[in-house]
């Protein structure tokens, strides 16, 4: 089979006007960025058609070095979904330069299931993340300059900076470093850090935003710091929101795009679930849900990552209701969870599969908890047998849940058919019930977390440390204890231990620190040793990438 460059160059691309056009979007709208790739201006959402329509979540079992291919999945299903004559879109997040050239290659999608034209869309794409780090790194040095030129004057010092900088480079060596070195013109020293780009509380705020204004306001209230009368100090004391907003005027319009088989795409936003709220923006999931019947989105990792903040913060604060839920299964991952080695997960491993079905069965539970109809879509790997397909379907069978087999990858829209018709048939059938929330908007933050940890991951017992407790007390005098929480941890297990396969019991989540994104308005915990700038493998993707006679060789 061709690599997946080589089935994306392959693929004649229409004109996106063409694209929008079959959507009914006016085409004197569409702000073309070159002639397959466009921005939608954030105007034309029709809330009464956004209430209407059926939107459809896709999430995994908990992820493993053997992969999932979520993205595939929910570009596929949106091909199916066209095949069996539904006006289906699909709404995806951004990738991040970061995986890019690091662990993943690009995240496009996969095979024949692909958002195009891909290598602008892992790369540089309509400027997104370029507009998200200038924008917060603008407020840093605006903050920067407000502190040197304010030296020694009464009321203007601040004894806690709580804002950083952010970079798209998977960077460890910027987690944790010192600027302002070398003499008092080039600053005051400071003890501060890097981020990546997907962490920024600006990518946060572009992803829950309803408009300009909106995102304008919260700009403005994003929390940099507390000064030495105990107050907090927001980026609108430094009267910088409308110069940071400008900088955000044409990344808040939704990205159209198209899949390998025409079918829209957008493409907005780009917040990691293990380390933010993992999903794609407001105004791109209503911008799909304004012209598409079926619009299929997808929340980041597992389903106790992804999907637990689409539910809690994005469906929470937008107003969304998902008709329906996909979990993605792969027999390599739930072997993976049921202790069969990494080098033996291609081998028939009747027991340990059996084993794996644990995670996924933690999943259910957990999503059915929300009042979600659920579907199992089998993704297909070449290695999967049919003893394999038939013990999964028969443990769906037993647990009265929907079961698809998903072959999108080889075979484009054809291979997703089942899965399509299996969804469409479950929404009319039994669709979602109104989404019930895992904690009271009115819990405290210590409250929300520990039912977070305790009801979905499986936790005894949470502790915090003395930083958290500290900033804790910050959130309350500040009366935000009513925001939403976002827990920043591996993806790799329920716990912070990433070597936690399948489903730990009795273990304490350890909070080491909490982050106040006043502005995006939620409280980010994070659990463990996880890190907001990640690092690079030992052999990073990178070393595969390389221009040949103009033609771009190594993303996948």
């Amino acid at each position: 089979m061709k690599t997946d460059i080589e089935i994306a160059r392959s693929i004649e691309l229409k004109k996106i006007k063409k694209i929008a056009s079959q959507l009914n979007i006016p085409v004197d709208e569409v702000l073309n960025y070159g002639k397959y790739i466009a921005k939608i201006p954030v105007e034309l959402i029709d809330e009464e058609k956004v209430k209407k329509n059926n939107l459809i979540l896709v999430t995994a079992i908990t992820p493993t070095k053997a992969g999932i291919g979520k993205t595939t999945v929910s570009i596929g299903l949106a091909l199916g979904l066209e095949k069996i004559g539904k006006r289906a879109i699909v709404a995806l997040r951004e990738p991040s330069l970061g995986p890019c050239f690091g662990m993943k290659g690009g995240a496009a999608g996969g095979g024949y299931a692909q958002v195009l034209p891909m290598e602008n869309i892992n790369l540089h794409f309509t400027g997104d993340f370029h507009a998200v780090t200038s924008a917060h790194n603008m407020i840093t040095a605006l903050l920067d300059n407000y502190l040197y030129q304010n030296q020694g004057v009464c009321g203007s010092g601040l004894k806690e900076i709580l804002w950083k900088r952010v970079l798209d480079v998977n960077d460890r060596s910027l987690r944790k470093v010192v600027t302002g070195l070398g003499g008092q013109t080039n600053g005051i020293p400071t003890e501060t850090g890097f981020d990546i780009t997907p962490a920024s509380e600006i990518m946060a705020i572009l992803c829950l935003a309803k408009d300009m204004d909106d995102l304008k306001r919260r700009i403005g209230e994003i929390l940099l710091g507390i000064d030495y009368e105990n107050k907090p100090f927001k980026v609108k004391d430094l009267h910088i929101e409308g110069a940071i907003a400008v900088l955000m005027r044409d990344a808040i319009n939704p990205n159209l795009v198209q899949t390998t088989e025409h079918t829209a795409a957008f493409i907005h936003g780009g917040p990691f679930a293990n380390i933010a709220h993992g999903c794609n923006s407001v105004i791109a999931t209503k911008m799909a849900l304004t012209y598409g019947d079926y619009v299929v989105t997808e929340a980041g990792f597992g389903a106790d990552l992804g999907a637990e903040k689409f539910f809690n913060i994005k469906c929470r604060k937008a107003g969304l209701q998902p008709k329906l839920t996909v979990i993605v299964v792969t027999a390599q991952g739930l072997k993976m969870h049921g202790n069969v080695p990494l080098e033996d997960i291609k081998k028939t491993h009747r027991e340990g599969l059996i084993k794996g079905f644990e995670n996924l069965d933690k999943h259910l539970e957990n999503l059915k908890n929300t009042g979600q109809s659920v579907v199992v879509a089998f993704n297909k790997h070449i290695s999967d047998t049919e003893e394999e397909m038939a013990l999964l379907k028969q443990h769906c069978d037993e647990k009265e849940v929907g079961f698809a087999v998903n072959t999108a990858f080889s075979a484009g829209g054809e291979g997703a058919k089942d899965l399509a018709q299996l969804v469409v048939d479950t929404i009319e059938k039994t669709p979602s019930a109104p989404l019930r929330f895992t904690y009271e908007e009115e819990d405290s933050i210590k409250l929300k977390i520990e039912k977070i940890a305790k009801n979905v991951y499986g936790a005894e017992a949470v502790q915090f440390s003395e930083r958290a407790e500290k900033i804790l007390k910050i959130v309350r005098e500040m009366n935000i204890e009513h925001f939403p929480v976002c827990i920043a941890k591996t993806q790799f297990s329920f716990s912070a231990n990433p070597k936690g396969y399948g489903v730990e019991k009795g273990f304490k989540l350890k909070i080491n620190d909490i982050v106040i994104n006043n502005g995006a308005e939620f409280i980010v915990a994070i659990a463990g040793e996880i890190m907001r700038m990640p690092g690079l493998p030992k052999i990073p993707n990178a070393v595969n990438m390389d221009i040949v006679n103009g033609i771009i060789e190594g993303l996948s």
